[in-house]
């Protein structure tokens, strides 16, 4: 019995070639470079609100420590070359601040409970109409009242605007952010 032994089988061709491999890459480069800067524009968006996040959950912290602990309690806000921040703290106004490293600094008889810096290359930034609130532990009560900026490096920002009971409102200039209503 002869066997025929087929001397031009037919190769089934497996991989990519060259030419393929940089087509796909071309095309995964250009879906990247077209998604990339609305990918930072809303990861700065999402910073944004949760610095704005962070500023109202920490003011509702110190209204309930003042309270619990039945003793006066501030939130006082600072800019500086470096950056700006906030400090709820114990003790009179400008007892307590924000070094240019974020750690806050209080004079003798004052305790930082909290603070929280920004830095100024960093892409938010906060401003307030006053210099600190003053947060009352038998009424629960905020005075003065005042508006909290915290803005993005794209100049969008959320206001909180903090009433006499201690409650704030977030508001947008011009309903630049969306979620939120204009200012």
């Amino acid at each position: 019995m002869s066997h025929r032994r087929n001397t031009n089988p037919t190769r089934t061709q497996r991989g990519l070639s060259l030419v393929e491999s940089l087509m796909a890459m071309a095309i995964v480069a250009v879906a990247t470079g077209a998604t990339l800067p609305g990918f930072k524009q809303a990861l700065d968006q999402r910073r944004l609100e949760g610095a704005a996040a962070q500023l109202n959950t920490d003011l509702q912290l110190a209204r309930s420590e003042a309270v619990a602990r039945n003793r006066t309690l501030r939130m006082s806000f600072g800019s500086s070359a470096n950056g700006s921040c906030y400090v709820v703290h114990t003790g009179p106004a400008a007892s307590c601040s924000c070094s240019d490293s974020g750690v806050p600094i209080c004079t003798t008889g004052a305790e930082a409970m909290r603070s929280v810096h920004f830095s100024a290359d960093g892409r938010v930034q906060l401003q307030s109409n006053v210099a600190s609130m003053v947060l009352d532990p038998a009424k629960g009560t905020v005075s003065p009242t005042g508006t909290v900026r915290v803005r993005g490096a794209d100049g969008r920002a959320v206001h909180m605007v903090v009433n006499i009971m201690g409650r704030a409102r977030n508001c947008s200039p011009g309903s630049a952010m969306p979620g939120y209503p204009a200012c």
